[in-house]
C-alpha cells in the first residue's frame, strides 16, 4: 500500500515540536562540550530553562497526545507497529525519568562543581542519543505506516484531537508561555545554537 499524498495536521504539529525539541538538545550538548573543552561555561539558567521547557512541554503535553490519539488510532487499523508503538509509549516514561535526572545532575555539577561535571556531560550525551532515536523512530517508521493505514475519517479525528488540545493550550495562554520560553531559549544561547552574545 501507497502513502497517500496527504500530509495531516497533526504530523505537522509533530515535527514542529520535534524540531523544536531537537534544538533544545542540541543546546544543552553544545554547552556541555563547551565546558569540557575549557571554554568560558554559560549561563546556567540556559541549563534551567532548557531542562523545564523539556520537563513541561513534551512531556506533559507532547508524549500523551501521541499515545492517546496517533498510537492508539494505528493500533486500531494494523498490528504491525504494536510492538514498536509499546516500546515508543515505554520510552516517552523513561524519558520523563532520564529528564529528572538531568535536573538532579545539573543541580549536583551547579553546588558540586568541577567533580560532578563528568556525571552532567554524560547524562546529556545519553539523553541527547536515546531523544534523537527516539524522535527518528517515529518519523521514519511510525509516521508514514500512519499514511498508509489510516484513512480520512481517522485523519479527522486525529487532527481534531492534536488541534483541540493547541486550541485549549492557546485559550489557557499555555502555548504561548512555552512559545515564549523557546524564544528565551534562542535569545540566551550562544551561537551557533541561538542569537544571544558569544560565550
Amino acid at each position: 500500500m501507497s502513502i497517500r499524498n496527504i500530509y495531516p495536521a497533526s504530523l505537522r504539529v509533530i515535527q514542529d515540536e520535534h524540531e523544536h525539541l531537537s534544538s533544545v538538545i542540541q543546546g544543552m550538548r553544545y554547552f556541555v562540550r563547551q565546558i569540557e573543552s575549557g571554554g568560558n561555561a554559560p549561563d546556567l539558567k540556559v541549563f534551567r530553562a532548557m531542562l523545564y521547557y523539556i520537563m513541561e512541554y513534551p512531556e506533559k503535553i507532547h508524549h500523551p497526545k501521541e499515545d492517546l490519539y496517533l498510537f492508539a488510532k494505528i493500533k486500531e487499523r494494523t498490528h504491525q507497529l504494536d510492538s514498536e508503538l509499546d516500546a515508543l509509549s515505554a520510552q516517552h516514561s523513561m524519558g520523563e525519568l532520564m529528564v529528572h535526572g538531568l535536573f538532579q545532575a545539573l543541580l549536583d555539577y551547579e553546588f558540586g562543581g568541577k567533580p560532578a561535571f563528568t556525571r552532567f556531560h554524560d547524562l546529556v550525551e545519553q539523553y541527547a542519543l536515546f531523544y534523537f532515536a527516539h524522535m527518528r523512530a517515529e518519523e521514519e517508521r511510525i509516521m508514514p505506516v500512519a499514511r498508509q493505514v489510516l484513512n480520512e475519517q481517522d485523519w479527522k479525528e486525529v487532527d481534531a484531537a492534536f488541534l483541540e488540545n493547541r486550541k485549549m493550550l492557546d485559550d489557557a495562554g499555555e502555548r504561548y508561555k512555552y512559545e515564549q520560553l523557546f524564544s528565551l531559549i534562542v535569545n540566551i544561547s550562544p551561537a551557533p545554537i541561538g542569537v544571544g552574545d558569544p560565550i
